[in-house]
């Protein structure tokens, strides 16, 4: 297996298993996952999504961001709140981190190993986490996972039963 083909398969099971345990919110998107607080189903969708556009679209392809309009709701240090009508639909998000998960995909494809070496466009602040365009792709690819362990907490919350063990 070769690098670009490696990064791709991890895009794919990170992203099945996030979109695995977030389907399965769609009934209580606004669970938070402890007494404590945290980030609900929803929000975590949300967040993957204009994510994504931060890694791809700006780090990566030195584009803006799609979805800059949802940056309050959904970028770092924004606070999750348990009004459904503040965010986009959960089905409109899951369209368009396909979307745009397809596109990182395809462009992916389109790299050689050699290509990954190369500089992002990422605030140099960002440090080696996102400074080239390989490490984006790697945080594309942990991300989900890191937010799924949010979204089984949430699903516990809510008194479903286990998904994996």
């Amino acid at each position: 297996m070769n690098t670009i083909d490696f990064i791709k398969s991890g895009l794919e099971s990170s992203k099945g298993w996030a979109t695995g345990l977030l389907e399965d919110m769609q009934d209580a998107p606004l669970t938070i996952p402890t007494p404590n607080g945290g980030n609900h189903p929803l929000w975590v969708l949300g967040h993957l999504t204009y994510s994504e556009s931060f890694l791809f679209d700006e780090a990566i392809l030195g584009k803006p961001n799609r979805f800059a309009e949802w940056g309050e709701l959904f970028g770092a240090g924004s606070t999750p709140v348990a009004e459904a009508d503040r965010y986009p639909s959960m089905s409109d998000l899951f369209s368009q981190w396909e979307t745009i998960r397809a596109e990182a995909v395809a462009h992916l494809e389109s790299l050689t190993p050699d290509d990954l070496d190369q500089r992002s466009h990422a605030p140099e602040e960002y440090g080696p986490m996102f400074a080239t365009v390989g490490s984006c792709y790697g945080a594309m690819t942990g991300h989900p996972q890191y937010h799924a362990g949010q979204v089984a907490d949430a699903r516990r919350a809510a008194g479903k039963p286990l998904l994996f063990l």
